[in-house]
């Protein structure tokens, strides 16, 4: 099984679905919050959202909606990175509540080799957030440092295989 794209398995307008999909619970949502520091009763307070929302219900925190998609969209995309770059946008388009399931899926939008090193590339893509019903409900563009084949090639040569993280030795 492949994890992550070497800078030329990239194509300008290929589309990436992620799968699985991830229902979204209440104990996710809350976890989220708690870990994050994010205690708005909106996302906390069954009663406060009832009375106090125009939603009249919990509405999951968008930051682990766009988590999530990230985490999505690793193996298809980021799973060799060198680096990410850049968030260049988030934009939370439709709420999102308890007991949704989110699908998500990357368009690739540009592709550049780097200008200081030839190992390596600059991949900028967009990823998008739905609903089961199909309502999108996220979307962002990031900019991934990928490395090139050739030198997943070379380490293949100094006894490295690219495609398997390596671990420490046991002492």
């Amino acid at each position: 099984m492949q994890f992550g794209r070497y800078y030329e398995e990239f194509e300008v307008g290929a589309v990436y679905r992620h799968w699985p999909g991830k229902t979204v619970t209440e104990y996710d949502d809350h976890l989220f919050c708690l870990l994050t520091m994010n205690h708005h009763p909106l996302h906390l307070d069954a009663h406060y959202a009832e009375s106090a929302s125009q939603f009249q219900r919990n509405v999951v925190v968008g930051n682990y909606i766009y988590s999530l998609l990230l985490g999505m969209s690793v193996p298809d995309v980021s799973g060799k990175a060198i680096a990410n770059l850049e968030v260049e946008s988030l934009r939370h388009v439709a709420p999102t509540f308890h007991g949704d399931t989110i699908y998500g899926e990357t368009t690739v939008l540009d592709k550049r080799e780097s200008g200081s090193k030839p190992d390596r590339g600059v991949v900028s893509v967009e990823t998008r957030g739905y609903k089961q019903d199909g309502t999108m409900v996220c979307v962002f563009r990031r900019r991934v440092m990928v490395p090139k084949r050739e030198y997943a090639a070379a380490a293949v040569g100094e006894g490295v295989d690219p495609d398997r993280p390596s671990f420490p030795e046991p002492r």
